[in-house]
């Protein structure tokens, strides 16, 4: 048996060098037509190729090793017309999409977040909402997050700073060529870092207040879903919540209206519900995004973490939105969001000294008993999961 498993193991160590010296030959052959100067169709050509290689984990592979002819890709995507920008900017949305290219792509052009941004933030440049959804991608890993966060905290705020991108997500006519809506999900990814929610929850900046009617923007389920993950980082600073929930921002009626269908409330109740959701539409429909909604629920709930943030919700008829939905919630795992919610509003106060849910420190052996219980939720979720596809064959 060994003679046999020698031989096949040098047999596939010659077929990866033969693989590893085929992808050298092919960008070797690609890359002349991929740098500044070369001849318009030509150029257009080989990114076409590139781009279609992008499409498949092998071609990914093949140009993760690849690191001038990233370099020319990226300086490629960032040049004007009549460089095939928008076909190299959608082949570096196809690598960044894969984290595990993330280490290659930023090796082989360290300032290629800072361009992308630029462009990004260019009101004239036509392929903005790539460069846009390669930074989405790109920030979605903690250490490109940062440094593009450093980026935007250090620069001027009328120039590249988290200023302007607040101001190009909030105003769709930002870019006439360009929609920029994967800025929602930047700004998401962005919002994880610490400084960037302090910037997000500054009072006198107001920009929660301008982000908040994109949860009800219906043109883009990426846009309005970025926007609705910033809110919901942002709830994680439970300092801030009295500022939140109170007459300033007021974010409560903002989260909650998508939740609300077109389901009618005694006079008593509605009477307990904010102005903005009474007597709705009976034509009314819930957020269709299954996601979106499960990340409303997770920042309603994340405001519950003090007493005063739990009765002001309370208060305001959150739950009758909450029971609704429950009752509609088709999708088992949202459904079981929704009903730790309500449990976290009609359940018992905690006891002193407990009230600030997310200050809690938990026993090691009372944590891994509640992992356990999560565990067991979601393996009875995929069972039932798995039992509704099979009744619906």
């Amino acid at each position: 048996m060994r003679g046999p498993g020698a031989g096949s193991g040098l047999s596939g160590e010659r077929g990866l060098l033969e693989r590893e010296a085929g992808a050298d030959t092919e960008a070797a052959e690609l890359l002349p037509f991929l740098v500044p100067g070369a001849r318009a169709d030509l150029q257009a050509a080989a990114a076409q190729h590139v781009l279609a290689l992008t499409g498949s984990g092998s071609g990914r592979t093949l140009l993760a090793g690849q690191a001038a002819l990233l370099r020319a890709l990226a300086e490629l995507a960032v040049a004007p017309a009549p460089a095939p920008s928008r076909d190299a900017s959608r082949a570096l949305v196809n690598l960044a999409a894969d984290p595990g290219l993330h280490r290659q792509l930023l090796a082989a052009d360290p300032e290629l977040p800072t361009r992308l941004l630029s462009c990004v933030l260019d009101p004239q440049w036509p392929w903005a909402e790539e460069a846009a959804a390669v930074l989405a991608n790109l920030t979605r890993e903690l250490a490109p997050c940062a440094a593009l966060m450093e980026k935007l905290m250090a620069a001027e705020p009328e120039r590249l700073g988290l200023e302007q991108l607040v101001n190009a997500l909030c105003m769709p006519s930002y870019n006439a060529a360009a929609p920029l809506h994967y800025l929602g999900p930047l700004l998401s990814n962005l919002s994880q870092q610490a400084e960037v929610r302090a910037f997000l929850l500054d009072p006198d900046r107001c920009v929660v207040q301008r982000l908040l009617p994109l949860t009800q923007y219906t043109d883009s389920s990426v846009r309005r879903g970025g926007v609705v993950g910033t809110l919901r980082n942002c709830c994680f600073e439970h300092r801030h919540h009295k500022w939140l929930l109170g007459p300033q921002v007021d974010i409560l009626p903002f989260l909650l209206l998508p939740l609300a269908g077109p389901e009618e409330f005694s006079e008593e109740e509605m009477d307990r519900l904010p102005i903005d959701l009474q007597y709705l539409s009976p034509d009314k429909q819930r957020e269709p995004d299954a996601d979106i909604r499960k990340m409303l629920i997770e920042a309603i709930m994340l405001l519950t973490a003090t007493a005063p943030g739990r009765q002001q919700i309370r208060d305001q008829g959150a739950y009758l939105i909450l029971r609704e939905l429950y009752n509609w919630e088709p999708e088992a795992d949202v459904r079981m969001a929704c009903e730790k919610l309500i449990q976290v509003l009609i359940g018992d106060e905690p006891e002193a000294g407990l009230e600030n849910l997310l200050e809690v420190q938990v026993p090691e052996d009372v944590e891994r008993q509640l992992q356990q219980l999560d565990q067991q939720e979601q393996l009875e979720l995929a069972q039932e999961l798995r039992g509704r596809s099979t009744s619906g064959t």
